[in-house]
């Protein structure tokens, strides 16, 4: 078997027989072990990319770019199904889920994982669609599972939402097999985006330059980019914590990984015409609306997982102004910004389950006092907010620095926006996070038996990657780079 097989059988087995298996204690532990051999085979299948460079299989193909996503995908995914054992048991505990919802859970989350990880190796631009499409089916499964009305309207804002995005990306993709067909003589490699990006200098300019407008803003809606965002903070205060984990930490990156794919098409045919830069000025307009807009909505919020959503949506901004930018060192700083937000935002929402289960709320004046009631939960969080605001020690800074650099060096107009959007960020944070660290704890309040093992595992890396990034992922990133941009920055 190869690794790529193993990658992607594992959560296909798993999740059929996690949608047949009653006991509620072994499906917790099957879907840890899954999760685990998912990793087991994305490591492996790094290894492997690292010996003998790019691995392509049927219809698959695995380069630097995207085998570094499969890694953090199935990491990610590994790391949320250890908290998520004895969370869901807990919720099942109060009466909250049924054995039926628990089986539906955990099988659409290893269906879930799945979708993305097809997504990120597949070749084929209509099985990427396929695979996008699918994590939405999973996810609406997720977002609906407690089955309140609050719960069943999210899931339905978010269906339909996305589904009119993914629409668009079909409309999207269409036009690209449409401009294949005068280049590829092959009908059947017409989406194959690896033929397509060694002629992408024939594609046709206008062909392109429209297709892309619907790739980006069908694609985008999934990313959560402004105006297409409505669905994300509803699917987060609704939805089961972990699903919140993977959805912020993993399925936005998957989406992003899609346009920047696109992206790097549509550059090749618009080499040579007026309009050379046309996607990535696009992608740093959405990018730049998004990040000033979320910052603001920051603000507002008066629900806890709703905040950390916007703040998702903020760092999607940033990472799409970053790819829109363009060039060696602001595509570096994306990739790894990617990668530093995901290890992030999934500790922050593991933290955030804990907290809601201690206050009995997830509203943030319902929060206070957390170090008081149970300081490795409070700590965790003002840790993790910390992390996430950009603050050194840790990676996000690394990461942010680096896209400041970049802005300054090639467009220094933009960086007073970016400086204001992460002060304006950063105070939104700021304004809830000291009372419900700090305030005074509410008379009932008791601690929870809390599983911090994800977020020690994903803050201690993410302090590591912020003091020094290990020879092995730099080489990494700057392969993946060298494929983006055409340049190292090495």
């Amino acid at each position: 078997m190869t690794p790529l097989l193993l990658t992607l059988l594992a959560p296909l087995v798993g999740g059929v027989a996690l949608a047949l298996l009653r006991p509620l204690a072994l499906a917790g532990w099957l879907n840890l072990a899954v999760s685990a051999l998912t990793l087991g085979g994305a490591v492996w299948l790094a290894w492997s990319v690292a010996v003998t460079g790019v691995i392509e299989e049927m219809s698959f193909r695995v380069d630097a770019f995207n085998v570094y996503l499969v890694v953090l995908t199935a990491f990610v995914g590994l790391t949320t199904s250890i908290f998520s054992r004895p969370y869901m048991r807990y919720v099942c505990s109060t009466g909250k889920l049924g054995t039926g919802s628990m089986r539906v859970y955990h099988s659409m989350y290893q269906a879930f994982m799945l979708t993305m990880l097809v997504a990120l190796t597949t070749d084929n631009l209509g099985v990427l669609w396929v695979a996008i499409e699918g994590a939405t089916l999973a996810t609406v499964l997720l977002v609906s599972l407690y089955r309140t009305p609050e719960a069943v309207e999210a899931a339905w804002k978010y269906f339909i939402l996305c589904g009119v995005g993914i629409a668009l990306a079909l409309f999207g993709t269409v036009l690209t097999y449409f401009a294949a067909q005068h280049v590829v003589a092959d009908p059947g490699a017409g989406l194959t985006w690896s033929a397509l990006y060694e002629r992408a200098d024939e594609l046709n300019p206008t062909v392109m330059r429209i297709a892309f407008v619907f790739l980006l803003v069908g694609y985008g809606t999934k990313v959560g980019l402004v105006p297409m965002h409505q669905w994300l903070p509803d699917a987060h205060s609704e939805g089961p914590t972990p699903m919140s984990a993977v959805l912020s930490g993993l399925l936005l990156n998957v989406a992003l990984y899609a346009v920047v794919r696109l992206k790097m098409l549509v550059d090749g045919s618009l080499a040579g015409t007026a309009t050379p830069h046309l996607a990535g000025a696009m992608l740093m307009g959405f990018g730049l609306v998004s990040f000033t807009v979320a910052g603001l909505f920051l603000h507002r919020q008066r629900d806890i997982k709703r905040m950390f959503s916007y703040s998702s949506i903020e760092h999607m901004g940033l990472m799409t102004f970053a790819f829109g930018l363009g060039g060696p060192l602001a595509t570096f700083g994306a990739l790894l910004h990617m990668l530093v937000h995901s290890l992030t935002k999934s500790a922050i929402f593991v933290t955030v389950g804990h907290a809601t289960h201690i206050a009995g709320t997830q509203a943030i004046d319902g929060i206070r006092g957390l170090i008081r009631t149970q300081p490795a939960v409070g700590w965790s969080l003002l840790l993790g907010v910390v992390a996430i605001a950009g603050f050194p020690p840790f990676g996000v800074f690394t990461s942010e620095f680096l896209l400041l650099t970049a802005t300054m060096q090639s467009q220094p107009w933009f960086t007073f926006a970016l400086v204001s959007g992460l002060a304006i960020a950063f105070a939104g944070l700021f304004r809830h996070l000291h009372p419900m660290v700090y305030g005074p704890a509410p008379e009932g309040q008791l601690p929870v038996q809390a599983n911090m093992l994800p977020v020690l595992l994903h803050l201690g890396l993410v302090l590591w990657l912020g003091l020094s990034i290990p020879d092995f992922l730099a080489v990494w990133l700057d392969r993946a780079t060298q494929l983006i941009t055409g340049t190292h920055l090495l």
